[in-house]
């Protein structure tokens, strides 16, 4: 990965051509950069973005930022649910929980999740109820 000015490029290798090649990931425009060496790589993803910036300047648009923060989710019912039983039988809100899920899956830390909260323990005479465990399906990312 490659990052400039807040977006983030990957690229790859392509042996034949012996060329490097890239696109900025964190827009719904498409910005691409290539060269044949890492320095040149980096050079072409800083002109691509200059120039994006600079094309977006003089039609008097606002350029397409890198992630808010803000995430749009769509989950069937049965999954939400899970989640919400999830994220409560561990005593935080599901954005809480959904944060610290994303970030384990993706090793990452941000300033925004707290850590995860230990465990209560149950007072005596009461029960505690094991919750669900929301069914999920690996996929690899490129």
């Amino acid at each position: 990965m490659i990052e400039y000015k807040g977006y983030t490029g990957v690229f790859e290798f392509d042996p034949e051509l012996l060329l490097f090649s890239g696109h900025v990931v964190d827009l719904r425009d498409e910005i691409y950069f290539e060269g044949d060496s890492v320095e040149e790589l980096q050079a072409s993803m800083r002109r691509a973005v200059d120039h994006y910036l600079e094309v977006c300047r003089i039609r008097g648009d606002e350029p397409e930022r890198p992630f808010s923060g803000r995430l749009n989710l769509r989950l069937d019912s049965e999954l939400h649910r899970a989640a919400a039983v999830a994220a409560a039988s561990e005593g935080e809100s599901l954005n809480t929980w959904l944060i610290r899920v994303v970030q384990a899956a993706t090793r990452t830390e941000t300033k925004t999740a707290p850590p995860r909260p230990t465990a209560k323990r149950a007072q005596a005479g009461s029960r505690t109820k094991k919750s669900p465990q929301p069914k999920t399906r690996a996929s690899k990312a490129r």
